[in-house]
């Protein structure tokens, strides 16, 4: 009997001490039970703001150093790609035009390109409400709502630069300098800013996102690459050749600095094509992938044809064959899977080599560094080639049907309809820049003139434009 009183009171002995006090907490907590939640909640709040910023944060860092990259891509490494492959007479009147778009077209942005651009207008062109950069600060964008509109702005500022200068390859040593300054300038505001609009900009005709012909274009295959390469063509075609060209020889005076040129390239389309999906998340790593995958198959597969047609591979040929799958991926880059763009690069590669080493000889026209054979004819094949290849497991561009799951993007996704798309698309940049181009080389030819002197084309653009050498081997 001793035993059981001693073990029940035991076992009552630890309810008694522990469950009171217990019990009292638990009825103190329920009455506080409102005042206990409003700091939960509090925490809560901040802690969704802490994430929040968290991401706006990363994604701000990677846009302003893709910004950076693509700034790299103009100067040096466009600069001296092009630099390289002129005579030295020439070199710093060629470097001096990719240097000029980098102020010229940066002035002309902040006072009204950004605006026709990316302001809200018609299908065709931006208005005026970002005018000076009325309403451009530091909330978030509304193209990209993780990260300043300052930041998408800039952003989008260094492909405006680099476009106009890619077209100074077509004219490299035969124009004036005042000339090629006003007229890429008109330019950019003419056939880009519409471009752009059409393609990026809230309303656009060809914005994938409710565009009468919803086009894909990552980062810029038609509003980029197809019109400053075909401008290019009609601007070579408008001046005319060189002084003795093809029966002078007019080889690269250093083909190191445009392997330097071109290595510089490779690395900022990085942050022209990863950078392009305006975050740093995973599409923006298959867009970092893609592009370099299609570089190395397309140096490669130009570096076969020219090996097989010419007997030899170059290092010009390799270069060359990088940039053209640069180009051609460029499109395609936040929308297909890696081994398709290895195929986009590859097919690029011996593409364009076949148009600038065989087509272009035949014609006779005078590209002087192929901008249109590798730009505009690259970036054609590549928008094309992103209608065949786009897969909404990559990128869901065109949303969900009615039971959530994503609709098709391209041709082996199920939507061949796209190829069309991606056709209507490449036409129209071709369209702006055959109608734009001559009519603003006719303008500008006949107020201040073009094409430099006989005397001065021989003396060369760097004495000639600029009253300075870019190598002095007696001092």
């Amino acid at each position: 009997m001793y035993r059981s009183c001693r073990f029940l009171a035991l076992l009552v002995f630890p309810i008694i001490v522990f469950g009171a006090p217990a019990f009292a907490l638990a009825q103190t907590g329920s009455a506080n039970a409102p005042a206990t939640q409003a700091p939960i909640q509090a925490q809560i709040t901040a802690l969704q703001t802490a994430v929040t910023n968290a991401q706006t944060s990363g994604d701000n860092a990677w846009m302003l150093v893709s910004a950076a990259l693509v700034l790299l891509m103009t100067g040096p490494g466009l600069a001296l790609f092009y630099g390289g492959l002129v005579r030295k007479k020439n070199i710093l009147g060629t470097m001096m035009q990719s240097f000029a778009m980098m102020g010229l077209i940066t002035i002309l942005w902040a006072v009204v390109g950004y605006s026709l651009a990316f302001g809200h207008g018609n299908f065709f062109i931006g208005g005026f409400e970002h005018l000076f950069l009325r309403g451009v600060g530091l909330g978030p964008s509304p193209y990209a709502p993780t990260i300043p509109s300052q930041t998408y702005m800039i952003y989008q500022l260094m492909f405006a630069i680099i476009t106009p200068a890619l077209i100074t390859g077509a004219f490299a040593e035969r124009m004036k300098f005042s000339g090629m300054a006003v007229f890429l300038s008109l330019w950019s505001l003419i056939v880009y800013t519409p471009m752009a609009h059409m393609v990026w900009g809230v309303g656009g005709l060809l914005n994938s996102t409710g565009g009468r012909f919803p086009s894909l274009d990552f980062a810029g295959g038609t509003v980029v690459h197809i019109t400053s390469g075909v401008s290019a063509l009609v601007t070579a075609l408008y001046l005319g050749k060189r002084i003795g060209y093809p029966k002078t020889a007019m080889p690269p005076h250093s083909l190191v600095l445009s392997f330097i040129g071109a290595c510089l390239l490779w690395v900022g389309w990085f942050g022209f094509n990863a950078g392009s999906a305006l975050s740093a998340g995973p599409l923006a790593t298959s867009a970092f992938v893609n592009t370099h995958f299609a570089a190395a198959a397309a140096a490669l597969g130009w570096t076969i044809f020219e090996w097989l047609h010419n007997g030899k591979p170059t290092a010009l040929g390799a270069i060359s064959g990088a940039v053209a799958g640069l180009v051609a991926i460029t499109p395609a880059s936040g929308f297909v899977q890696p081994m398709s763009a290895l195929l986009i690069g590859l097919l690029a590669g011996f593409f364009c080599s076949f148009l600038v080493l065989i087509i272009k000889g035949k014609l006779g026209y005078d590209d002087s560094l192929d901008a249109f054979g590798v730009h505009g004819m690259g970036g054609t094949l590549g928008a094309l080639l992103t209608g065949v290849f786009a897969v909404a497991v990559i990128n869901p561009a065109f949303g969900n049907d009615a039971s959530g799951h994503p609709l098709p993007t391209g041709g082996i996704d199920g939507h061949w309809a796209q190829v069309g798309n991606q056709a209507i698309g490449a036409g129209i940049a071709w369209l702006i820049s055959l109608i734009g181009t001559p009519i603003l080389l006719f303008i500008v030819d006949k107020t201040i003139g073009l094409r430099v002197s006989p005397e001065d084309e021989n003396e060369g653009l760097d004495l000639s434009q600029h009253g300075e050498e870019g190598y002095d081997f007696n001092s």
